[in-house]
């Protein structure tokens, strides 16, 4: 419920640059959650596994859990739940092409992002139930829940165990 003056006070500049750097508080939220993203993705990227990936996320995400939980309690225009499922996906259908050579296929398009789609509801229900389980516990239930031709891709590219 902050406003936009109050996140302008607290960083000591004005609405209008504010305003120049940001749509709206939503998308300064998924500014900042895009900084995690990204470092998230560069682990897989550099070899490391989604696994690997899916613990420095949700570490991240449990070090800041307050920001999280209330940035995944609402579902308003860029709200942060429809914007992990974009990045999450646009990520891994672009890792699936550098690592393969291939675009990726409809079916495992398909399966790719119903299987975000999960993992994103997962996350979110994680962090607003009060993050009962470690990060260690979620990482692996994410891997043990994924699709078999998906996993099976995945090994194949050398990004899951």
């Amino acid at each position: 419920e902050i406003t936009i003056q109050q996140i302008a006070d607290a960083a000591h500049v004005s609405r209008q640059t504010f305003y120049r750097l940001f749509k709206d508080k939503y998308a300064l939220t998924n500014w900042f959650f895009d900084r995690l993203l990204t470092q998230s993705f560069d682990q897989m990227g550099a070899g490391k596994t989604i696994y690997d990936g899916l613990i420095r996320k949700f570490e991240f995400i449990q070090q800041e859990h307050i920001y999280f939980q209330n940035a995944f309690r609402t579902d308003t225009q860029n709200n942060l739940k429809t914007h992990d499922f974009e990045m999450i996906t646009s990520f891994y259908t672009q890792l699936i092409l550098e690592k393969s050579g291939h675009p990726v296929d409809e079916s495992i398009k398909t399966i790719l992002e119903m299987y975000c789609y999960a993992s994103v509801y997962k996350t979110q229900e994680w962090v607003l139930q009060g993050m009962k389980m470690s990060p260690d516990e979620l990482a692996r239930l994410m891997i043990d829940a994924m699709p078999t031709k998906l996993a099976d891709l995945f090994r194949q590219l050398h990004i899951l165990k």
